[in-house]
């Protein structure tokens, strides 16, 4: 970890989250996991599934340099509504394909409903954005196959590494 401990942005996309039907059991098991691993969250919105709304939060924390991460869940399934991966996709400067490639092999050795997944990753300025499910047991398997592997990304993306000499 750096010396200041990487900020994470977290946004639920769900309907009935954000007109207060359904608790966001997914934000909170983000909150919980990257905190454990010693990142700080700088901001949380539960947000409709609505892709103009999504990218407006997305370059909010991207372009205001609010995040050095941002984690989301839901909207990447098949429903009419899900739209977090066009929002992330419209407001990526560049796609981090290996990060959903990786996710999904790893959650079909879990089930195989993963190739179901939309998900996309990728870069805005100095932030890295990952879509992650909406199930709060996904989100747990997620983290903790991805945070481990985040780090050596974070610093080469924020300055606080050189670049990959091989």
């Amino acid at each position: 970890m750096p010396n200041e401990p990487y900020r994470v942005g977290v946004i639920t996309a769900s309907d009935k989250g954000a007109q207060g039907a359904r608790e966001d059991l997914s934000g909170q098991v983000i909150r919980e996991l990257v905190e454990k691993a010693g990142y700080v969250v700088t901001s949380y919105r539960l947000l409709p599934d609505d892709q103009p709304g999504l990218e407006e939060e997305l370059k909010r924390l991207c372009d205001g340099e609010l995040a050095d991460l941002v984690l989301t869940t839901g909207g990447t399934g098949f429903s009419p509504r899900d739209w977090m991966p066009e929002a992330t996709i419209a407001v990526a400067e560049r796609l981090v394909p290996g990060i959903p490639e990786a996710l999904r092999q790893y959650s079909l050795s879990i089930t195989s409903r993963a190739m179901l997944s939309r998900a996309a990753a990728g870069i805005r300025g100095r932030t890295l954005i990952v879509n992650l499910p909406g199930s709060p047991k996904a989100v747990r398997e997620h983290l903790t196959y991805l945070l481990p592997e985040l780090p050596h990304g974070l610093a080469i993306l924020t300055g606080q590494a050189g670049e990959c000499a091989g």
